[in-house]
């Protein structure tokens, strides 16, 4: 017996299509895979854990191979809070994609790694995205030796996480993510007094309503990134100006406010979102942020090449210098 084609409620093309049914098909992202014990080309382990119940919230775990001394099993590493890009509604800290990129950089790093399994739009509209990654973040900083109860017990996170050298990362919305946590944590405290030491934003998705830089104005409105912002977070204060995407429009906060002490803004030559990365860093380099700004282009490369073209020799050079500012 034939089935019955779902009637289409809307869509957001090249990414979902939502039927009326409720139901939810996305058209792009890599598949899942699962964690390894010991990856065979990097060492690197990894784990799935759970973060929160409710809401639901979960993440990829990573440890570079140590030493089996007994002081390599207590060896202290620098901790990498780390955010997936996909637009906020595909693609998952679970993706063959993302755990191939997080398996070098944790190896060449040699960092502990949490991916952020965040909740994806349209079920969950933004800021959800946010908030799940703000909570991530301060269940990490529960694992330190001077959070009080109720103590995360993760044993990758006590026994090797050094909580004096905590990262955030994200690639496209991962970088909008790791930008707006990290300027929330300039404002609000993490647990156990933990501050972030650096953070790194690779082709940052930013936008806003006025074109900046080579952006056409000429249908600007009608830009895939206005599109996406308007269809993941319908009610945006602000819409487009909203200082979540557009950090340097009208009525932001100061970029003084990051809670960091070092910054890398990394972009691509072809990426239709370089002059934003641009503007960002250029703007964080005026304000009064006391903090070391780091600034990388890299030359004939598209938005987020290194994930999703990862082995090219550009994408090897670029996960080395990742892991350069990690170290």
């Amino acid at each position: 017996m034939d089935s019955i084609p779902k009637e289409l409620d809307t869509e957001l093309l090249p990414f979902v299509r939502i039927y009326k049914d409720g139901s939810v098909e996305r058209l792009k992202g890599s598949p899942y895979v699962p964690p390894s014990a010991q990856d065979p080309e990097t060492g690197v382990s990894s784990k799935d854990i759970t973060i929160s119940l409710n809401p639901s919230i979960s993440a990829r775990l990573y440890l570079p191979k140590l030493d089996q001394t007994a002081q390599a099993q207590h060896q202290k590493l620098p901790i990498l809070v780390y955010y997936h890009g996909g637009g906020f509604c595909i693609e998952s800290a679970f993706s063959s994609d993302h755990q191939r990129f997080l398996n070098s950089l944790v190896a060449q790093a040699q960092v502990v790694a949490v991916s952020v399994e965040y909740r994806l739009a349209p079920e969950h509209r933004l800021p959800v995205a946010f908030e799940d990654s703000w909570a991530a973040l301060q269940w990490v900083a529960s694992a330190s030796a001077s959070a009080s109860a109720p103590i995360n017990e993760e044993p990758w996170l006590v026994n090797h996480g050094d909580f004096k050298r905590v990262f955030i990362g994200g690639d496209s919305a991962g970088a909008t993510i790791a930008h707006n946590t990290v300027m929330r944590a300039g404002a609000e405290s993490l647990r156990g007094g933990v501050k972030i030491l650096g953070a790194f934003l690779t082709h940052p998705y930013f936008w806003g309503s006025e074109p900046v830089g080579s952006e056409p104005s000429e249908g600007h409105d009608k830009a895939l990134p206005q599109v996406v912002w308007n269809f993941t977070y319908e009610a945006a204060p602000g819409g487009i100006d909203n200082p979540m995407i557009n950090p340097t429009g009208p009525g932001a906060p100061s970029l003084a406010g990051l809670g960091c002490s070092r910054l890398l803004v990394v972009v691509a030559e072809k990426d239709e979102l370089r002059d934003r990365g641009v503007v960002y860093y250029d703007e964080v380099k005026k304000s009064k942020w006391e903090g070391e700004a780091e600034f990388v282009q890299v030359d004939g490369e598209v938005h987020a090449f290194h994930v999703l073209l990862f082995g090219s020799e550009n994408s090897k050079n670029l996960i080395k210098r990742l892991a350069s500012f990690l170290k």
